[in-house]
């Protein structure tokens, strides 16, 4: 190809795959824009914590200080944690990994732009309700963790914490979104010939991350729904006095908390590695190790949780359970440590700017973790609990092991988002002052816990001791401000002033260096073959071959976006995946969505209730804007190798395999409303309550019955699409008994909930209510999409070659009747014992 046909292709593509202009960017569904949306908007939330936090360190800076009053504190204290938690960490790696993830696959998108979309704005709108309490003077005041009962509605009336419940339940949204995103394009969207085992260790660290969040995600955002609702209606599920626990909250919060540290750790340290090797010069040290590792670290972090909770008082072998579990965690950590070190040692270290703020990270996260070593010690812990020293710890692990790999990361790939390179010399003063500042603020804290300076409080006596101490702090905590500001200065007047940076400008080795800089909106011209581990140092003609259009995907297709599907394991081309074009669909869901979380705060259910059916109208909306009504057929894929589109191909699409990883997270959900029945039921007081509510066995033996009923519906209907006739009907007897049993279970389930005592009488009640409302809820989308299925399939869109949207739906049929009935039969069992 010379060099006119290759300019052509790149302006057609263009065309296909880029943002619209003026108020049509808000449609755009692009994975490079929404990842760039991600960063700059936790960006300006992370300067907005970083003035929180100043705010704090005035306040601290000397004795009696009466700048602030405890409340102001106390909410200042609370949303700064609120922020950098939740509304910074998170949702920075989130867009980097979005933005990244594709490039380095070998793909031209998202799994699900769409989706992606949607958990864009779904995080901009939480983000924004919970910040914008802060200047309405209605901040959350009981912590960023939300502890009760001191965030009940007895102890903290108002809307306050109501708004960090709603808000934050909303962002978290976007996260599980992400999650199933993730997974799905890291499994069945990688380069052809990337195989499982060979694939960019930063997709490993993602890989694990995304299920970390699957799993990580549901139990605090279920704990969150139960306080809400004791708070609004009354359900005792933290009341002691009517058979709750308070500790019932700690539990479900540090289920996500303790991971959450590790799901913010691990792609800043996927990061690192794949930064690493640049400025080594050789491939990282030990690749099947760190994946090891990766994936031990990934495991036990979901078993740590009451590593948080050893002065509640645990029992001694479950608290010796917890703390050799959190020692056992700095095995795979150092794993990495030394692989990091040993691709240092055995190349020849280039001291590019990345590479400073990378020293900075192995510094800094070393120290976090011989702490958390410390406080892993259960005898330890007890002496610096609630102390200045788990402030310390805390900032090592989330600044050391987050912030500093994400500075690193701004300057690697900042050629790659603008292409234009940032200042050595702003960036080394950037790092000096972040690094300096930072140890003067912190490491003094050590000091002051252990001297026993309790956290959380916002004045002490002149005579502790803690004065100068804490002044130190205050003026690191200032200096590390500074150093911030510096960077964002850099960042900003080279995006567009800097010098033009070259092609691959740090000589990686990585798939995304392959493309033009900054990145065009299709990724690659061509879509590369994935078989070689470093690709670009093993073939350094692979950026001409794929511009000239040589490999795979290389012309445009009658204006549609594509993109290969690969089998999971080994990398083989399975199918083409048909992308969606820019759409207003998730913008105008997620408004509708606000809508709903914005009714349910204000206390109007009829608002509530009118946006919730307007959100369900504008999903099944964007749903029916999907699929063909016609078998499309093979698409020329490379050469003489045809593929067909996705939803024609007879295994799993990634449509079918992102609604596993999304049922897995609302596994997660009812796992961990089980879990609080199985704990109350053990370990709370008042129990058992003098009226128990009780499910009849009629109505498990109904349940059992529509499960039975609707998998012969889906046997009967997968017989119809096997048959040569299916092109001209359709399974009318098939999906009827699938809907009438889905009817039926949603009548029973009803008639049970209206037969229960009240709920907010006791937490058993309560919990029984819980489980038939998840049951209802879960049974009555089922039947909505049953109907909606046989509509589409009633216009064409479904044949015997295009299975997908049937196969969807009766997985989610099959997992809601199924989690029915077992919601069914823990609700019932308290009337078999008796």
């Amino acid at each position: 190809m010379n060099e006119r046909s290759a300019l052509a292709r790149h302006g057609e593509l263009e065309e296909v795959w880029g943002t619209p202009p003026g108020w049509g960017n808000l449609s755009s569904v692009n994975h490079t824009v929404v990842g760039k949306r991600f960063m700059v908007a936790s960006l300006i939330f992370f300067l907005l914590g970083g003035v929180l936090a100043m705010l704090m360190r005035t306040q601290l800076a000397s004795p009696e200080n009466a700048f602030m009053d405890a409340g102001v504190y106390s909410q200042v204290f609370t949303m700064h944690g609120t922020v950098m938690m939740f509304l910074f960490a998170i949702p920075m790696l989130e867009g980097f990994s979005f933005y990244l993830l594709p490039k380095m696959l070998g793909a031209r998108d998202m799994a699900y732009p769409r989706l992606g979309a949607y958990a864009w704005y779904c995080y901009l709108f939480g983000a924004t309700l919970v910040v914008g309490s802060l200047f309405l003077g209605l901040a959350p005041h009981s912590g960023w963790f939300m502890y009760t009962p001191l965030s009940s509605g007895r102890y903290s009336p108002g809307i306050a914490n109501d708004i960090w419940l709603i808000g934050i339940t909303f962002a978290e949204i976007s996260a599980v979104c992400g999650a199933v995103e993730l997974l799905t394009t890291i499994l069945r969207m990688r380069a052809p010939g990337m195989k499982l085992s060979e694939m960019p260790l930063f997709a490993w660290y993602m890989l694990v991350t995304a299920a970390m969040m699957l799993l990580g995600f549901p139990p605090l955002i279920l704990g969150s729904i139960l306080l809400e609702l004791e708070r609004a209606f009354g359900w005792p599920f933290y009341d002691p006095l009517l058979g709750g626990d308070p500790l019932l909250w700690q539990h479900l919060f540090w289920l996500f908390g303790h991971p959450e540290v590790y799901i913010i750790f691990m792609p800043a340290a996927g990061m690192v590695t794949a930064m690493l090797p640049a400025f080594a010069g050789r491939a990282i040290v030990g690749y099947r190790w760190v994946v090891a590792s990766v994936v031990a670290m990934g495991v036990l972090s979901m078993v740590l949780w009451a590593h948080h909770m050893f002065t509640v008082g645990l029992t001694t072998p479950v608290a010796a359970f917890f703390s050799i579990a959190s020692t056992l965690i700095a095995i795979p950590t150092s794993v990495q440590f030394f692989s990091w070190i040993a691709t240092l040692w055995c190349g020849r270290v280039r001291w590019e700017l990345p590479m400073l703020f990378m020293a900075g990270f192995f510094a800094t996260f070393i120290v976090g973790g011989l702490t958390g070593v410390m406080v892993a010690l259960v005898p330890f812990n007890w002496q610096a609990h609630d102390t200045h020293f788990i402030v310390a710890h805390l900032h090592y692990v989330l600044v050391g092991g987050m912030v500093f790999p994400v500075m690193a990361a701004a300057y690697y790939w900042l050629p790659h988002f603008t292409g234009r390179m940032p200042s050595r010399h702003l960036g080394k003063l950037a790092f000096w002052l972040v690094f300096i500042g930072f140890h003067v603020t912190f490491l003094p804290m050590h000091i002051t816990g252990l001297a026993g300076m309790p956290r959380r409080v916002h004045s002490y006596a002149p005579d502790m001791g803690w004065d100068v101490l804490n002044l130190v702090s205050s003026i690191g905590g200032f200096m590390q401000a500074v150093g911030f500001l510096v960077l964002v200065f850099d960042i900003l007047i080279h995006v567009r002033g800097g010098a033009l940076a070259p092609r691959n400008p740090w000589g990686a080795a990585s798939l995304e260096w392959a493309m033009p800089t900054p990145a065009p909106s299709y990724n690659f011209a061509s879509i590369p073959d994935g078989h070689l581990r470093d690709p670009l140092w093993e073939d350094p003609a692979l950026p001409d071959d794929v511009a000239a259009g040589r490999l795979w995907l290389a012309e445009p297709a009658a204006g549609r976006r594509l993109t290969l599907s690969t089998d999971m394991m080994e990398g083989r081309p399975e199918s083409v995946i048909l992308l969606p074009q820019s759409s207003w669909w998730p913008l105008l869901s997620a408004v509708a969505t606000g809508g709903f979380f914005v009714g349910v705060l204000l206390k109007l259910y009829a608002m509530a209730l009118v946006a919730l059916a307007l959100s369900l109208g504008l999903f099944l909306c964007w749903a029916w804007s999907t699929g063909s009504r016609m078998d499309m057929g093979p698409v020329k894929a490379r050469g003489d190798v045809d593929l067909v589109l996705h939803f024609e191909h007879p295994a799993g699409a990634p449509g079918w395999h992102g609604t596993v990883y999304a049922l897995i997270a609302d596994a997660a959900v009812l796992g961990s409303l089980v879990f609080g029945m199985v704990y109350l039921w053990a370990l709370a007081p008042a129990w058992p309550p003098s009226v128990m509510a009780t499910v009849p066995l009629w109505a498990v033996a109904v349940a059992g019955g529509c499960w039975l009923a609707a998998a012969a519906a889906g046997r009967w209907a997968r017989r119809f699409l096997s048959a040569p006739s299916a092109e001209d009907g359709w399974p009318v007897g098939g999906l009827a008994l699938h809907a009438a049993a889905l009817a039926a279970l949603v009548a029973v389930l009803g008639w049970v909930l209206a037969s229960l005592p009240p709920a907010s009488t006791h937490a058993q009640s309560a919990l029984t209510a819980m489980l038939l409302w998840y049951a209802a809820v879960h049974a009555g989308a089922a039947l909505l999409m049953s109907l909606f299925l046989a509509l589409r399939w009633k216009s064409g869109f479904v044949s015997s070659r295009r299975r997908l949207e049937p196969k969807v739906v009766w997985l989610f049929g099959h997992y809601s009747l199924g989690s029915a009935l077992l919601c069914l039969m823990l609700a019932a069992l308290p009337g078999w014992l008796g």
